[in-house]
């Protein structure tokens, strides 16, 4: 007698682990998906995770990294192949310069990934979906981690130059696309920055000692202060945060928001004109009190 085919197990905690700390951001949804580009005549089966506005494409279920990956942050639409047909399992995700051919396995479970997907990049439930309520459940779920990370992210943002007396001169030519709270520090002068000024934040990205590479210098509030020092290496147009387990990032605005998603927000990157603001404001308000 023919034993019954036993479903897929789910990906060891081991492999989760090994991915959340390859990519840095929180998985929403995941499951096999099949794919195709709009120059490729066959759809590709891939294990697919959506984790914050990107989706990564592994070759199995069980492998430890992704084989590709596709920021969806730019998405336009999402459209059924065939509109006049009520199929949700073959949908197309539209953007500026290319689309995305998607087929799940059931419609259901297609209904559900267009609902996360456009949940995600448009931070809205859907409406015009027919989701069951305990999918408009878990999507709003999803929506409201998405915008608490979009806030911790906020406080990353490159809004300011930074206005310290630069240590080498390979970093002035690219100072106005540096993440906000990068200074040409030395390690020293970083550290004096935090302790002397903790509201301005405690994470700190500055030149490294070779002034080639970069380092992110931290103070931790545990049962005393604790100030750390990483590594950041510059490889191609790749960096490599030089922790036990090395982690690849594409910018050094993703190096500042590994940390910030990784501690939770309890790291905040140091911009002293968040501090010069909150001076402002006492000053105005001490003497609006005189």
């Amino acid at each position: 007698m023919e034993q019954p085919t036993e479903a897929p197990q789910a990906a060891p905690r081991r492999i989760s682990q090994e991915r959340q700390r390859l990519t840095g951001l929180p998985l929403y949804f995941q499951g096999y998906l099949s794919v195709r580009r709009s120059q490729c005549q066959e759809f590709r089966l891939f294990w697919t995770e959506l984790r914050g506005t990107t989706l990564f494409f592994y070759d199995d279920k069980k492998a430890p990294t992704y084989s590709h990956k596709l920021d969806i942050s730019a998405l336009t639409s999402v459209t059924n192949t065939k509109p006049n047909e009520n199929d949700s399992a073959q949908f197309i995700l539209m953007f500026l310069n290319e689309k995305l051919e998607v087929k799940a396995d059931n419609c259901e479970y297609g209904k559900e990934w267009k609902g996360f997907i456009l949940a995600v990049t448009k931070l809205s439930v859907p409406q015009d979906e027919s989701l069951s309520p305990g999918q408009l459940t878990r999507i709003q779920e999803v929506l409201d981690k998405e915008k608490k990370r979009r806030i911790l992210l906020n406080g990353c943002s490159s809004t300011s130059q930074n206005k310290e007396s630069p240590s080498s001169k390979d970093y002035s030519s690219t100072a106005t696309t540096m993440p906000a709270c990068f200074y040409t520090v030395s390690r020293k002068e970083a550290i004096e920055m935090l302790e002397n000024n903790p509201s301005c934040g405690n994470l700190i990205l500055r030149p490294g000692s070779d002034s080639k590479n970069y380092a992110i210098t931290v103070r931790h509030m545990l049962d005393a202060p604790c100030i750390k020092h990483y590594r950041v290496t510059s490889r191609g147009t790749s960096y490599i945060i030089e922790l036990e387990r090395q982690v690849t990032v594409t910018s050094l605005q993703d190096v500042i928001s590994y940390f910030v998603i990784q501690t939770h927000g309890s790291l905040k990157p140091f911009i002293m004109q968040t501090c010069n603001e909150a001076l402002q404001t006492d000053q105005s308000y001490e003497s609006k009190t005189q």
